[in-house]
């Protein structure tokens, strides 16, 4: 078999197989077969149809073919099939041979004889309103009418059927005697008899009509010839001539024919020109006074003779005279008014001509239902009654014309315009809307978000796809309007003010807080969070992505890339590229992963190192006046800020920038040479270098980029030795020394993260050579001596700033630089004590010489006070609406709400004192930490009456509200705090008057810890370490707490209720006083504090990045980004932390169906000492756990039945739940109860209640506590359904449910009242006490309860539904019926409640007479004697 050609043979070897195929003779796979052409005529007449020889083969010759290919032009020529039917000789004339084949009309139009139309009707064309005339439809020609044989046309179709409507009419109609044109003219509106009744033919009225002299719609212009006028008028007086020999019958007849055959829209043109005509005005009187119109034809047909005017032909005519008042009206007020004269102008369409009018003038309209925003082209609100001129060019919109304005929807449809000043207008008009909407300015003007309404609307992705539009100005508008939407540059302003304050260089990420994403994501660990999180991102579309997080929508579109583009191809102007670096920086800010992404983007870092961080460029810019067209080639502080904000995603994306993209070099560049030397505007050159320095402080806040410490030496020196100057040349606030104090501030937060660095080279080098491990961290190349030299140049600039506090102008300008003094000292003396090369006790006198000569002296200042005094004024904490967000922040974009600027008596206002008094108390701690000898020095510090203010205050305050907006100003305050504590805490065991202040600082340090945010896990650890649990906090316990305790409760201090304590079913222990068992937990306080610090162990990991932060090791920070905020470290019910471990241990064991037998040895321990710290709380300091309702505390109560079987029978743990259960038990607490409301941390009370229950069957032993716990929910204020699953679910409890009376520490009124009208529930009631399953011996509590609700019930006489009437008589029926005698009195003769009866309530003696009455009517018994009697 012959193989096919394979790839990469040669034509040789297919000329090879060829002849091998044709040498073979063998048959081909295809066969050719060759049709006739249809073109040549018939078969076989030519010579190409001649079949083919068999043994003729198609073979192929490249000998014959040429090297050059033919021209394909001219095309081969194309075969005629007629061509053999004409015979051309070459000697042929061609014109003879046209004129032989040409043939002329005559040839067809031989004789023309043209027709006499003289006896032909005239007929007018029927007008419409359509442009054009109406088209036939099938639908139209009557199906009677039969089509002969053949084709026909529609017309021919339509014309027979009128033909065969006009045969079978019945009578002779009048009008087919009329001559030429009659029956136009008897249709005339005005003058048609028919109009009328029947006696007003003939009046005076319609003689004016009859004996006109002139045609009213026939003029004769049509004719064409010169008697026209003539003949017009020979029509009219035959016409007259027939109407007037026709009678009125027939007239009526012949108006219904005709009526019905011609189209109304004709009726209307007669009508209309026949009103028109002025020369008509006597028979337009007639008309306005008829009772009937000519549009009403039908029903003059159906109404007959002498039919009465109607009030609807009234209302008709009114309608009428009011529409041509209109018409005049709407003429009076076009600028031009129509003539005659004007072609086409003879019929005016006034709707047409409208948009000439004048606009009304706009008004606002009284309904309770909102207007339309309509915004100008800067984007302002315009009010709804503004009348605003015409050439502004606002009034571009048919809805609402006489309003001046655009609204939203208007401006997203010409965002999308093909015009492209369209699109730009619509877009810059969008972003300056977007720009005021988030400064506040249409809060109080409009009803709901404008920005949630746009992002809802789809703005976010109308910029994005407008980003990509081709043209320069669309590109721009959207750059603009996306950074209005995105930046605010306050939120950037107050950023770089707090970058210099007490761990200000770290922030929280702007990551939107998202409770939907949060739902999902419950029951996973963090890595699994993170994994599980972005691979649902990757899944979703870009939409429900950015409905929650507009940042990480915008990365999802790729839109770095874009702005990469623009930045490096399109070389927009210099505000572009200024918003275009915003909108990076806010990108870098949102995230460690975002970060990622910019750097990972191809070129976007080295287009804006090399455009916008050059190292050179054109000298003309610092010229005065210079007016920059492009900012590529110019260095821009913008760009450096973005590269720090980037750098400050982690310490890789830092490494980075430093390694790949040389920012070490441009560092060098803009830090050594002074900002007023650089060739650029002054503000600029200032900015540039102060975020410089800042990027290097970030850089060595990780231990990068050390190196240049040493390089730079000399310039470092140089600037610390001119920061005094600045106090020489301070005329006042001014622009310039603002920001040259910035940049002060920055240089020394380089030298704080610096000198922390070096302060740990020498404990790393020592690890590094003794241990034998190579993954050690390398020292950082800076060491302790190299830092040193630098301290008594900041300590004498510090003297100096100091002593300018009593003025209080220049004070607020050199704030920051002071507060980042103290910081550096405080960092110093804490890194010196720690130096193997330092003295210690070289280092203890220069701790004491500065307090002695700077601390002290300045804490005697009287400025120094009312600095304290102005903590309380600029709190967060205690004025929550200084960080409340702003009016139009939406979840999905995270914002500081700083738009606008923040007021000076706020945390971050220019008179705040809390950045500099955060600082101070920084360094008082660090110094007393290293000379513990100096703590009594600082005792005053404690005893200002500001600072004691602002803590009573703020702790009594509510727990704010963790937003975006909020959380970065309180982090600041909570470390003002947490130094406040610290301090206290050395003052408490070396002062020995500290006792004073001890109940409030142990309270501050209570709220805080429920309070702190991610981040500062190491405060929260030091907190609960030295401060919670320590007995010098907790004075009451040794100044006669225990003891105050027991006699509050002997004379029931503050309540009418008793405190009384349910037994226990392991009745082996005696009850032990409150006093005791508090006594014994103040004892306990060692054992509480480690039980509780053990359960918190799963924050070690966040506890010791935490903990690198605050202690500065600067090696181990892995990122200047904080963790994201999703609310406090600890939640506000921490105090019951470890019951509610050991519940969820249990519960999530028992979900798997696993049993549970691994509980913890020292579980009776950690229980007992859960609850003691409960009760010291709940005893000596209620007040901090007041956040946490008393339905949430029972329900962490209710915890300790629900784990570990029979736990609750262990001596300690009855003896302190039931001081607990009897504190909750209070009237106050019992008031406060709300089991209906949603509880923090629990998903259904009520599947809790059932778990209870289920437990209480299995394990209770009808313990009387367990009992009580189960009995409380039972109150008749909260959800029947929780009633309903005891009487109906779980009956079998209430054989258990032996709560005596006496020891029920609930009063019966609030299960019996109001009474029950549940009739499922009541019924249930009756039920089990007639069954006999709920007895007064077995369940005395819901006994009572039951008689009492079964009593009202069966006795009310309250109108109800019949269903309820039949079932309370049936109920009184079986009562009256029932054997059991006791339980029948019970029921009869309940009377009220009466906790000192054995039963509990009170009996009748004797029925009332009303219930006897009742009973005898309902049980049918008529004589009274026959009433029950009661059994003494």
């Amino acid at each position: 078999m012959l193989s096919r050609p394979k790839p990469g043979e040669s034509e040789a070897d297919l000329l090879h197989f060829q002849n091998h195929f044709l040498a073979t003779r063998a048959s081909p796979a295809v066969k050719i077969v060759k049709k006739a052409d249809k073109r040549k005529g018939e078969k076989g007449s030519t010579d190409a149809e001649k079949p083919l020889p068999q043994d003729s083969k198609d073979v192929v010759m490249l000998d014959d073919i040429p090297d050059i290919l033919p021209a394909l032009t001219p095309a081969p020529p194309k075969k005629s099939k007629i061509k053999n039917a004409y015979v051309h000789f070459d000697d042929e004339d061609p014109e003879e041979r046209l004129e032989s084949h040409d043939q002329h009309i005559t040839a067809v139009f031989s004789k023309i004889i043209e027709r006499d139309t003289s006896a032909v009707a005239v007929t007018m064309p029927v007008p419409t309103g359509d442009p054009f005339p109406r088209t036939f439809h099938r639908s139209e020609i009557k199906s009677e009418v039969k089509v002969g044989s053949g084709r026909k046309s529609i017309f021919a179709q339509k014309m027979a059927a009128r033909r065969a409507a006009e045969k079978a009419t019945t009578a002779p109609s009048a009008a087919e005697c009329l001559p030429r044109s009659a029956a136009p003219d008897a249709l005339d509106p005005e003058g048609s008899a028919g109009e009328a009744p029947l006696p007003s033919i003939r009046d005076d009225k319609a003689g004016d009509f009859l004996t006109s002299q002139r045609p009213c719609l026939i003029t004769g212009e049509g004719l064409g010839s010169q008697k026209s006028e003539q003949e017009a008028q020979a029509i009219h007086k035959e016409n007259l001539e027939k109407l007037r020999s026709m009678s009125e019958e027939e007239i009526l007849q012949e108006q219904e024919r005709l009526l019905a055959q011609l189209d109304s829209s004709l009726v209307a043109f007669l009508k209309s020109r026949r009103s028109g005509n002025e020369g008509q005005k006597k028979e337009l009187k007639m008309e306005q006074n008829r009772p009937e119109e000519f549009m009403e034809s039908l029903p003059v047909a159906q109404h007959g003779v002498g039919s009465s005017p109607s009030m609807q032909e009234l209302d008709l005519e009114e309608s009428v005279r009011k529409e041509e008042n209109v018409k005049v009206e709407i003429t009076d007020d076009l600028p031009v008014k129509p003539k005659k004269e004007w072609i086409h102008m003879d019929n005016v369409e006034l709707e047409k001509l409208e948009w000439m009018k004048d606009l009304p003038s706009p008004r606002q309209k009284k309904t309770k239902k909102g207007m339309q925003a309509r915004f100008s082209l800067k984007g302002e609100l315009i009010p709804a009654d503004a009348d605003l001129p015409t050439h502004l060019g606002l009034h571009h919109h048919g809805e609402e014309a006489e309003r001046a304005g655009y609204s939203l929807q208007e401006l997203f449809h010409l965002s999308r315009s093909q015009v492209i000043q369209q699109r730009t207008l619509a877009l810059q008009v969008l972003g300056r809307i977007v720009q005021k909407a988030r400064a506040g300015e249409f809060a109080s003007s409009l009803k709901g978000s404008v920005l949630r309404l746009l992002l809802d609307a789809g703005f976010l992705f109308l910029l994005r796809f407008s980003l990509d539009d081709a043209v320069d100005n669309v590109m721009a508008a959207s750059v603009g309007a996306l950074r209005a939407l995105l930046v605010s540059l306050d939120d950037e302003k107050y950023l770089d003010w707090t970058f210099s304050w007490y761990q200000g260089i770290a922030a929280f990420p702007f990551v939107p807080n998202s409770e939907e994403e949060e739902e999902e994501e419950e029951g996973l660990n963090g890595t699994e969070k993170s994994q599980d999180k972005k691979l649902k991102d990757e899944n979703k579309p870009d939409p429900d992505v950015a409905r929650y997080d507009v940042v990480k929508g915008l990365l999802k579109t790729r839109i770095q890339h874009r702005l990469r583009y623009i930045l490096e191809v399109v070389r927009p102007v210099p505000t572009v590229v200024l918003d275009i670096l915003h909108i990076l920086t806010h990108i870098a800010r949102h995230s460690s992963e975002a970060c990622s992404q910019l750097l990972d983007c191809p070129r976007l870092i080295e287009t804006i190192v090399r455009e916008f961080l050059p190292t050179q460029w054109d000298p003309q810019v610092a010229q005065p006046g210079c007016l920059l067209t492009s900012l590529h080639g110019v260095a821009c502080a913008t760009a450096m800020k973005f590269i720090r904000v980037l750098a400050s995603g982690g310490r890789n994306a830092a490494a980075r920038l430093f390694n790949k993209f040389e920012m070490k070099s441009r560092l060098s560049r803009f830090i050594v040479e002074d900002p007023l030397d650089l060739l650029l505007p002054k503000e600029e050159a200032i900015m540039l270098s102060t975020e410089a320095f800042r990027l290097w402080a970030v850089a060595a806040g990780y231990g990068q980029a050390c190196d240049l410490y040493r390089d730079l030496y000399p310039v470092l020196v140089r600037i610390l030795q001119s920061l005094p100057e600045l106090l020489s040349t301070c005329d006042g606030k001014s622009p310039m020394i603002e920001l040259s104090v910035q940049r002060a501030a920055a240089v020394v937060t380089l030298l704080i993260h610096v000198t922390q660095t070096a302060g740990y080279t020498a404990e790393l080098q020592a690890k590094l050579s003794s241990a034998e491990d190579s993954e050690q961290i390398p020292p950082p190349p800076v060491a302790w001596n190299q830092v040193s030299g630098l301290q008594p140049f900041l300590e004498t600039s510090l003297k100096k700033f100091l002593q300018e506090i009593a003025q209080t102008e220049t004070w607020q300008t050199f704030q920051p630089l002071t507060t980042t003094y103290v910081i550096y000292l405080a960092v110093y003396y804490s890194a010196c004590s720690q130096q193997p090369s330092v003295n210690p006790v070289d280092c203890l006198e220069e701790l004491e010489r500065l307090t002695s000569e700077v601390l002290q002296p300045f804490l005697s200042q009287p400025a120094l006070h009312s600095m304290w005094d102005l903590l309380r004024p600029c709190s967060a904490l205690c004025n929550p609406l200084s960080c409340s967000p702003a009016p139009e922040s939406v979840f999905s974009i995270a914002s500081l709400s700083c738009t606008g600027g923040k007021p000076p008596l706020s945390l971050v206002g220019s008179k705040s004192p809390f950045p500099f008094l955060t600082a101070l108390l920084f360094l008082i701690n660090s110094i007393t930490r290293v000379h513990k000898g100096l703590t009594s020095k600082y005792s005053s510090v404690l005893d200002f009456r500001g600072l004691k203010d602002y803590l009573h205050q703020s702790w009594q305050s509510g727990p704010p509200s963790v937003t975006p907006s909020s959380a970065w100003i309180l982090r600041h305050e909570y470390h003002l705090q947490y130094f406040v504590l610290a301090l206290a805490w050395r003052m408490a065991s070396t002062c020995p008057d500290y006792a004073q202040h001890a109940s409030l600082h142990h309270s501050v340090a209570m709220a805080l810890l429920s309070r702190l945010l991610p981040g500062s896990e190491h405060l929260a650890y030091e907190v609960l370490l030295d401060l919670a649990f320590n007995p010098e906090f907790l004075p009451e316990g040794k100044a006669g707490g225990p003891e105050a305790a027991d006699f509050s409760d002997i004379l029931h201090l503050g309540t009418s209720a008793k405190l009384a304590q349910p037994g226990s079913a392991a009745a082996f222990f005696s009850k032990a006083t409150r006093g005791a068992l508090l006594r014994e937990s103040y004892q306990n306080l060692p054992f509480i504090r480690s039980c509780y610090l053990s359960h918190f162990v799963h924050l070690q990991p966040t506890l010791m990045r935490s903990q690198a932060s605050y202690q500065g090791r600067n090696y181990l920070i892995q990122s200047m980004l904080l963790p994201e905020v999703k609310g406090p470290i600890l939640p506000s019910d921490w105090p019951f932390f470890p019951l509610i471990s050991l519940y969820n241990k249990v519960t999530n064991a028992e979900t798997r169906g696993a049993v549970l037998n691994s509980l913890p040895l020292d579980l009776v321990n950690t229980v007992t000492w859960n609850l003691q710290w409960v009760l010291l709380l709940e005893t000596w300091r209620a007040k901090t756990l007041q956040s946490i309702p008393t339905a949430a505390k029972l329900a962490r109560l209710m915890c300790v039945f629900l784990t570990g079987g029979d736990l609750f029978l262990e001596a300690p743990i009855h003896r302190y739940t039931a001081v607990l259960l009897s504190l909750y038990c209070q009237p106050k607490a019992l008031d406060s109860l709300n089991l209906d409301a949603p509880l923090p941390g629990l998903a259904s009370f009520h599947d809790l209640y059932i778990s209870l229950l289920e437990q209480f069957e299995g394990v209770s032993f009808g313990d009387p506590l367990f009992g009580v716990f189960v009995l409380l929910p039972l109150q008749k204020r909260f959800s029947v359904h929780l009633r309903l699953s005891v009487f109906g679910e779980h009956t079998s409890i209430l054989r258990a449910l032996g709560v005596p009376l006496q020891q029920f520490p609930v009063p019966l009124e609030r299960y019996t009242s109001p009474p029950e009208d549940n009739l499922n529930l009541l019924r249930l009631y009756f039920r089990t006490l007639v069954t006999g399953a709920l007895r007064h011996t077995w369940c005395p509590v819901l006994y009572v309860v039951a008689v009492a609700h079964v009593n009202s019930f069966i006795f009310s006489q309250d109108s109800t539904t019949q269903e309820t009437d039949a079932a309370r008589k049936s109920m009184l029926r079986k009562t009256w019926l029932l054997v059991d005698e006791t339980l029948k009195k019970h029921l009869l003769y309940y009377r009220l409640l009466n906790s000192e009866s054995l039963l509990g309530f009170d009996l009748y003696e004797q029925l009332p007479p009303m219930r006897l009455k009742y009973l005898q009517m309902v049980t049918q018994k008529e004589n009274k004697e026959n009433a029950p009697a009661l059994v003494s």
